[in-house]
């Protein structure tokens, strides 16, 4: 039977590839044209990037590895809130898509940062 933390570690895993499919299918739904194009490629780096770095935590060699790791992922979350925000905000992609995307990602990089928060003994 697994843990808490490893059922938490599982659904959160599932959770962030899910987001990652749903970015992937709204990228390809954009407009091509230069700044679409532009913005689209910057959002699907730092968009897959999140789940990556959680991933490769988990097979982190450290707590500060893999703190590190959680720490990237962290970061390109916020990137990648940018990037959808000025797609939204340009009108090159429709808001509702864009909102309901940017919402999961608020509530997925406030998970990471409770978990950063908590590694780092901070809460």
């Amino acid at each position: 039977m697994k843990s808490d933390k490893e059922e938490f570690k599982t659904a959160f895993k599932k959770r962030l590839y899910n987001w990652t499919l749903r970015l992937i299918r709204f990228i390809d739904s954009l407009p091509k044209d230069t700044s679409s194009l532009i913005i689209s490629k910057q959002v699907l780096r730092s968009g897959t990037s999140i789940g990556a770095n959680y991933i490769e935590a988990q097979a982190a060699s450290s707590k500060r590895d893999f703190t590190n790791f959680l720490h990237h992922s962290l970061k390109s979350a916020n990137e990648s809130k940018f990037w959808l925000a000025l797609l939204r905000d340009t009108g090159k992609a429709d808001k509702q898509s864009v909102n309901e995307l940017l919402q999961e990602l608020i509530e997925l990089s406030k998970m990471l940062g409770a978990s950063i928060l908590t590694l780092k003994n901070k809460r």
